[in-house]
């Protein structure tokens, strides 16, 4: 059975257009990831104390991308096993997930990488459709 994948993907969440010989199915990876991490209390900190208080920035941002790794890897695991990729989205994610297929040896799949703005799930449906269909 032939698989082929269509991804439209943010830092926020990842739409995964799955077409196979049976038809077409959507998933929906939300990735839960806070781009700015807001500090913790309601009101500013004073005092000589504030800067155990509030996380450094390498540690937020080590935390960050923590995360971004968590959510990778469950968008791999949903296209794993496609033998055809399009990533297509508006932001970073799309080449950060790239390396990351590079890193396991799957971007040899990858048949296209596209910058697009946000997308309607039937709008991302009907771009992978009307790719992989032709």
């Amino acid at each position: 059975m032939r698989t082929k994948v269509g991804l439209w993907m943010d830092h926020r969440k990842a739409v995964i257009v799955v077409v196979t010989d049976k038809g077409e199915e959507t998933k929906l990876i939300i990735s839960n990831v806070e781009k700015q991490l807001r500090r913790s209390g309601g009101s500013p900190l004073k005092g000589p104390h504030e800067a155990q208080q509030v996380p450094a920035d390498d540690s937020r941002e080590r935390e960050f991308t923590g995360h971004l790794n968590i959510y990778y890897d469950a968008v791999i695991a949903c296209i794993r096993d496609a033998e055809a990729i399009l990533i297509f989205g508006p932001g970073e994610a799309k080449g950060e997930l790239k390396k990351r297929l590079e890193s396991r040896e799957l971007s040899g799949r990858i048949i296209g990488i596209e910058t697009v703005d946000k997308m309607t799930d039937r709008q991302i449906a009907a771009k992978v459709r009307q790719r992989f269909l032709k």
